[in-house]
């Protein structure tokens, strides 16, 4: 059985009013067998979307490489944006030596809750994925019940959008469109998705991506 450490601790810029909440890089990262493309960074696999995405909203020109170059710009975005990057899952094992998020067994969670009282200017988690089994979102509700703190849903649309008191502060939460190729089914099912390919033929599920998380991350 593998065991599947996640190989990078939480960055989160002292300021930070936003937290990205994924699970796990895919195993390489951990085992430290990068491919050319990948960045050495939260989200950095070259088959990954969030950073492609997110150079698209902001024209951010980044490089897609293994260099220290590339790690800093995505540091300095983040850090000027207010965001940090704090996946739920600290560790798992695995069967088999893939990134799916259902393969994972044995999940040791991380403490978001004690994240989220260390900075107490963050007032918005983004979840790169929703509430199936062993997405971020479905752990997270696991977690809350520790601290028995409930999620109120405030729409029901996709991406789904909850909020809890913790504190006397009230967080938000936005279960994003998963930044990956698994989910690419899950948008061509999606209404709004095919309202705006019969308008367009050339739209595509990466456009999708980019119209959904601009509405938040220029917020």
């Amino acid at each position: 059985m593998f065991f599947h450490q996640h190989p990078y601790q939480p960055f989160i810029p002292k300021r930070a009013t936003k937290l990205i909440v994924g699970t796990l890089p895919p195993p390489r990262f951990s085992q430290r067998k990068l491919l050319e493309r990948d960045v050495d960074f939260c989200y950095g696999s070259r088959s990954g979307q969030l950073w492609p995405i997110l150079d698209n909203i902001f024209n951010l020109d980044l490089k897609f490489e293994t260099t220290k170059a590339a790690i800093e710009q995505r540091e300095t975005f983040l850090t000027d944006n207010n965001i940090g990057i704090c996946d739920i899952v600290e560790s798992c094992k695995r069967d088999k030596i893939d990134a799916s998020d259902l393969g994972m067994k044995e999940v040791k969670l991380r403490d978001l809750i004690a994240y989220l009282r260390e900075y107490p200017k963050v007032n918005t988690l983004f979840f790169t994925g929703g509430n199936s089994k062993n997405g971020p979102e479905y752990f997270f509700r696991r977690h809350l019940k520790v601290y028995k703190i409930k999620l109120e849903i405030l729409s029901n649309e996709i991406p789904r959008i909850h909020q809890f008191n913790f504190e006397d502060r009230m967080i938000k939460t936005i279960s994003l469109t998963a930044p990956s190729g698994s989910a690419n089914r899950a948008v061509g099912a999606n209404i709004e998705y095919k309202r705006l390919k019969q308008e367009n033929s050339n739209f595509n599920t990466f456009d999708f991506r980019v119209l959904q998380y601009s509405s938040y991350f220029k917020k």
